[in-house]
């Protein structure tokens, strides 16, 4: 299948979410976002009934005997446990915990430009852990160098720990805006950053 009118993305303004429309924001049952799924993934659980769908692109995809809306937003239909799995140490998910602030200053910053500091330093032993890292801007990196919080008299905003769930990690991460489509469903995320 092939989308119907994907040129129409063309007209989007540059960086912003035209590769948005390749992909299926996935809610909960209770319309809670969970994750960025392939539009062609949310059609298969679409024909499944395992999603209802939402809210729908422009774009139409069509097989032989079928056509169908490009899916914007699908609804799981079943309950879903999102503490099943422990989230994966990366410096993507550290910057996502820490909602891509400096732990130090507070400054929000966008992930090019953050670094990862390690509160104990290597050298001092300390390990490369989710309970060991936080996110820093390069000044306050730089000025804390090779110390502890304590001798650099910078402390970290918040206690270091593994978080138990990432919001929609995938969407806030990839991406310089959210579409407006998706907007909706993702206000507790954009509210709380």
């Amino acid at each position: 299948m092939v989308p119907k009118g994907a040129d129409a993305s063309k007209d989007l303004p540059p960086g912003s979410w035209r590769c948005a429309m390749e992909q299926t924001l996935l809610l909960t049952r209770g319309y809670e976002p969970i994750s960025v799924i392939s539009w062609q993934r949310a059609i298969r659980l679409h024909v499944l009934d395992k999603v209802e769908v939402v809210e729908t692109w422009d774009q139409e995809v069509r097989s032989v005997c079928v056509a169908f809306k490009v899916p914007a937003v699908v609804r799981l239909v079943t309950a879903f446990s999102r503490h099943q799995q422990k989230i994966k140490f990366s410096r993507q998910n550290v910057l996502a915990r820490d909602r891509w602030r400096c732990q130090y200053c507070g400054a929000k910053h966008p992930a090019r430009v953050l670094t990862l500091d390690h509160v104990l330093p290597r050298s001092r032993g300390g390990k490369t852990c989710w309970e060991n890292i936080v996110t820093a801007c390069s000044t306050c990196n730089s000025s804390k160098g090779n110390r502890t919080p304590e001798e650099a008299g910078m402390r970290p905003r918040k206690h270091p720990q593994r978080p138990r769930w990432l919001p929609l990690l995938a969407v806030i991460a990839a991406r310089r805006a959210i579409p407006p489509v998706w907007s909706t469903y993702c206000h507790s995320i954009l509210g709380a950053s």
